[in-house]
């Protein structure tokens, strides 16, 4: 027969054994339970903002001047003057003498021509007399009639014709006297001057070149594509010309004034032409813009009315994805007018304070729920409850 003992153990170490799991069980914490994760996508938006825009074209070109001159001796002789100012860089007025060639012969050439003047009016005016006396004299005559010649009317033609070409020989001496100053043909800035004191110069030899100060023009290339955006395609358009001059960005207004009318066959671009006035500042002393600058040239172009400027990527198949006041996703068609660069301007199909998706969507569908990151949604229990209450929660 088993022993009390042996009957007793076993039980105890049950007992033990027992007592041990149950003081396991109270030690360990019962398991939390884990919030509900939300899993709706958050997106990010930004608001429609309407505003009425003007085009405007942009373009390139360099400063030219509007009358560039060859200036040219009309007659031969020695340079015996020039003009202080006729060097290359200075400045000259409307009629200011730039040079003299010597005019010693051509005076005396005037002088010969008027005394030829001189001596054709009288032999003019003796050649009628005697007209008159053949004429007094042939009344007399009854037997036969007086011809031309015996009325000396050819030799009164022949002192008329002599006299006009005398009047003619006396023009051409004035006229060659007068060559002989080399004046500046309008408001100018010497390009160049080809001569010098003590040079002899022939008809039609190189004198120097003068540029014009009154205007500057810029030959501005555009594309067919750009025009539609100009009224009148660009003629009498504002201009905007803006240059890095000495460091410092400057502008010049300015205007279209033609448009050259025909496209390049290299470029395939088509040329308008702004004009900007008094380039130098010599009337209104503003910015100096020198012949051969290269500028930058904005064109003001038609009224595009109320429009919005948003990136080109947000735009799929003419539609763009909206937030509606539900936060869910819609998408509105749009109508595109214009595409400069990255962005795209709209003019139909979004209202003032739309708010526009800007973040990517994985699996977009129409009238799915969205989030924006501070306004997370949560279902708990049938009902929506934002993060933060949730978190207030948890606190307490």
């Amino acid at each position: 027969m088993a022993t009390k003992k042996q009957i007793i153990l076993p039980i105890v170490v049950l007992l033990i054994g027992a007592g041990g799991f149950l003081a396991i069980s109270a030690l360990k914490k019962p398991l939390e339970e884990k919030p509900q994760i939300d899993n709706t996508p958050l997106v990010a938006i930004k608001p429609v903002e309407m505003a009425p825009m003007t085009f405007s074209v942009g373009s390139y070109g360099i400063v030219k001047p509007k009358y560039e001159t060859e200036l040219v001796a009309q007659v031969n002789g020695e340079i015996i003057f020039l003009s202080n100012n006729f060097v290359s860089g200075g400045f000259v007025s409307k009629g200011d003498i730039i040079a003299r060639i010597d005019p010693s012969d051509y005076d005396a050439d005037l002088i010969d021509a008027k005394a030829n003047l001189a001596s054709a009016k009288a032999a003019l005016v003796q050649e009628r007399a005697q007209g008159k006396v053949a004429e007094e004299e042939w009344k007399n005559i009854k037997d036969g009639l007086p011809t031309e010649l015996s009325l000396r009317k050819p030799q009164l033609a022949h002192e008329i014709a002599k006299l006009n070409s005398s009047e003619a020989g006396l023009k051409r001496a004035l006229r060659n006297v007068e060559r002989t100053i080399i004046r500046a043909p309008y408001d100018a800035l010497i390009g160049s001057r080809d001569v010098g004191l003590g040079s002899y110069v022939s008809q039609g030899s190189a004198v120097g070149k003068v540029l014009s100060t009154a205007q500057a023009e810029i030959r501005l290339p555009l594309a067919d594509k750009e025009l539609r955006y100009l009224t009148h395609k660009g003629k009498g358009a504002m201009v905007e010309m803006s240059a890095t001059v000495g460091g410092k960005n400057q502008q010049w207004p300015g205007r279209i004034v033609r448009s050259e009318g025909v496209i390049d066959s290299t470029s395939r671009m088509t040329y308008l032409v702004a004009e900007v006035a008094d380039p130098y500042g010599l009337k209104d002393n503003n910015n100096e813009l020198r012949y051969g600058t290269y500028v930058t040239a904005k064109i003001t172009g038609n009224n595009a009315g109320e429009v919005t400027v948003l990136p080109r990527h947000l735009i799929v198949d003419g539609k763009i994805a909206v937030l509606d006041k539900e936060n869910k996703l819609r998408y509105k068609p749009v109508t595109v007018i214009r595409q400069s660069g990255a962005n795209v301007v709209i003019s139909a199909g979004l209202e003032q304070g739309m708010n526009i998706i800007t973040s990517a969507l994985d699996y977009p569908i129409e009238g799915m729920q969205l989030a924006l990151p501070n306004e997370t949604i949560l279902q708990q229990d049938g009902s929506e409850e934002k993060e933060t209450q949730l978190a207030m929660e948890e606190k307490e």
